[in-house]
């Protein structure tokens, strides 16, 4: 099942600990009908053929019984913009540094607080293990470890 809107707001109100969702600083102008967008830590170039890490703005901590999938939004994608590693574990939490690789024929500019990303979130059935690797409460641009 995939969260709407509705679901998003329930669970970042939630009094539960074990289903809160946490976004920081939350905007409702970023909130879609079934996904958020995810924004740019600080400005950044990304140069034509070349992979660049991007940190998100947005503090992330999901519940163990949800997952996050990621894409780049359209506005993006339609520049040549390809994002890997998208898909957020459950209990993970920290900021997420995305990978943006420009295919495009130009440079591209990304604005502090540009809307980068949409993160899709998936309901986990049975979840009770999370996230505990190596980018557990990573901050800011994290290199591959």
């Amino acid at each position: 099942m995939i969260l709407s809107a509705t679901e998003f707001s329930r669970r970042l109100d939630s009094a539960s600990t074990t289903s809160m969702l946490v976004i920081k600083p939350y905007l409702t102008e970023c909130q879609q009908p079934a996904s958020y967008d995810l924004r740019a830590a600080s400005d950044i170039v990304l140069s034509r053929g070349t992979c660049t890490l991007v940190p998100t703005i947005e503090w992330v901590e999901l519940p163990v019984d949800l997952a996050g999938t990621l894409m780049c939004r359209s506005s993006f994608g339609r520049r040549g913009v390809l994002l890997g590693a998208g898909y957020v574990d459950p209990g993970f939490r920290g900021h997420l540094t995305l990978c943006l690789t420009n295919m495009g024929s130009e440079d591209i500019s990304i604005r502090k607080n540009d809307r980068i990303v949409q993160m899709i979130l998936h309901e986990v059935r049975d979840g009770c293990h999370g996230y505990s690797g190596r980018y557990q409460d990573s901050h800011g641009a994290v290199e591959a470890k």
